[in-house]
């Protein structure tokens, strides 16, 4: 209470027993960010093509199984 606001704080009705509720307010900072546009960029592509010669050594697996019919089997004349 200061003496600017004093009339305001002494005028109501007048305590009593009855039970009175009374609502505080508190003050307090609010931030908060949001994504604006600041700058524009333009993105372009440029297509290269290049040739170039590579070596190496290719390896090849074969597998060998017993009981199994391979496609070059099934389909030989011999059947």
């Amino acid at each position: 209470m200061s003496e600017a606001n004093v009339d305001a704080a002494t005028d109501g009705p007048a305590i009593s027993e009855e039970e009175h509720e009374v609502t505080l307010h508190a003050e307090r900072p609010v931030t908060q960010t949001e994504a604006v546009p600041v700058e524009r960029v333009r993105l372009d592509k440029e297509t290269v093509t290049e040739q170039e010669q590579v070596s190496g050594e290719v390896r090849k697996e074969q597998i060998e199984a017993d009981g199994v019919q391979t496609d070059r089997a099934r389909n030989s004349p011999d059947r």
